[in-house]
């Protein structure tokens, strides 16, 4: 449907949230009518979902659509990220990444409506800029809209700007959004601002998924994940889908503990970050996969496959995920998985869960062998393979002493 009329319309990723809250009636005044889109990606309920229409109506948009993306989120994010298995930096699970979902929603609702522009509420300062901007690039030519960013030329606080428009239209903000920003969605939650940034203890304000220890159960928890081809279909023996699947791992985890974190990085934008994140469910996914993983596959396979998992988690975090070469290594990446099918027992007493049991078809053992216990070869076969193994290592350290290179002492120190 074309937009036939003379104000122009622009297509708004909305959460409901101040950021953009501020970004309505700001574009409203820019001569836009403002369509704003919820994207749930997993993160809120019915309830939550209704209250953010309520507050795009409050806000002045003349339409607002919600969109339920959550198996999106699970097919072309969770299922590639648990199959690779690496978080950034091997600390920070991409919580960020349903971004890339609500993008290519934004793209898709703007081309059906005819829209003339598509907006974000992201900063000059941080890394979703990033993304959504190159998401967008990558899908459409349509015109990219950042009022936040627009009023960074004008102030140097644009939360305290947006709180006090806001508050001058009649407009309430809420005590938790004047602290905290806060992202939720089906992979878990990232609370920043506030002590967090200034590299402070967070508040217990900042635990949305995870109980502290106090308040874990005094018994211990096991559940069962089944695995096939790498993709996680079963929760102690019951097929479900995957949106049950890591909603119900969220909680059962998460009453635990498991899966809360405090990561300081690299952003893309070159300074320094830092968040509070919770994701249980994942956590467990990350950890059932890995224990099953590392019984099928291949020794060269386990030694090879996270690096190019680690450039694919680089390319996702880094706004690349249209990037082509992100395809290239999510390809590979499904290829390895062929064999990663079985169960995996985790369990947890708090703050941590283990894998205690892997049951696979697909074990990379042999019978008549165990590391360490048993084996079906001799003791000669095994001298013999230390001899050939180990000789150009004992040749070069012959000729490393024969130039001088080191010495005996050093040697000795490191022994010692």
């Amino acid at each position: 449907m074309m937009n036939t009329t003379n104000v122009k319309s622009v297509v708004l990723a909305f959460s409901g949230g101040l950021d953009t809250s501020f970004c309505v009636p700001f574009l409203i005044e820019k001569g836009y009518s403002v369509i704003t889109l919820f994207v749930d990606t997993g993160g809120v309920g019915e309830f939550q979902a209704e209250l953010i229409a309520q507050r795009a109506k409050e806000v002045g948009a003349c339409e607002h659509i919600t969109v339920d993306a959550g198996q999106a989120l699970w097919d072309t994010i969770v299922t590639p990220m648990v199959m690779g298995g690496v978080k950034y930096e091997d600390r920070y699970p991409l919580l960020c990444s349903d971004r890339y979902v609500i993008a290519a929603e934004m793209v898709k609702l703007a081309v059906e409506r005819g829209a003339d522009a598509i907006a974000h509420g992201c900063t000059a300062m941080g890394n979703d800029q990033v993304r959504f901007d190159q998401s967008i690039r990558s899908l459409t030519d349509l015109p990219i809209l950042a009022p936040i960013r627009d009023i960074m030329a004008v102030t140097n606080t644009p939360r305290a700007y947006e709180i006090e428009d806001l508050r001058e239209r009649g407009i309430k903000v809420s005590d938790e959004a004047k602290r905290y920003t806060i992202n939720e969605n089906l992979l878990g939650v990232t609370v920043s601002g506030s002590e967090i940034d200034e590299m402070r203890a967070p508040g217990p304000d900042t635990r949305k998924l995870t109980k502290p220890s106090n308040e874990w159960p005094k018994k211990s928890l096991k559940v069962t994940i089944g695995f096939e081809k790498g993709r996680a279909v079963t929760l102690d023996g019951v097929f479900i889908d995957g949106l049950t699947m890591l909603s119900t791992l969220n909680e059962l985890f998460g009453a635990y503990g498991v899966g809360r974190g405090i990561y300081t990085g690299d952003t893309i934008v070159g300074l320094k970050g830092r968040i509070v994140f919770e994701s249980p469910g994942l956590e467990a996914l990350l950890v059932a996969h890995k224990a099953l993983e590392e019984l099928v596959l291949t020794k060269a396979q386990n030694e090879f496959k996270p690096a190019v998992a680690r450039r694919w988690t680089e390319l996702v975090f880094g706004g690349m995920y249209f990037e082509p070469l992100r395809h290239d290594i999510e390809s590979f990446i499904r290829s390895t998985q062929s064999s990663v099918t079985g169960d995996v027992v985790l369990e947890t007493c708090g703050g941590v869960c283990d894998p205690i049991e892997i049951f696979t078809e697909n074990a990379l053992i042999r019978k008549g062998a165990c590391y360490a216990q048993h084996t079906d070869w001799s003791a000669n076969e095994a001298e013999g393979f230390i001899k050939i193994y180990g000789q150009s290592s004992t040749m070069g350290s012959a000729v490393r002493s024969k130039l001088g290179v080191g010495s005996e002492a050093s040697a000795c120190s490191i022994v010692s």
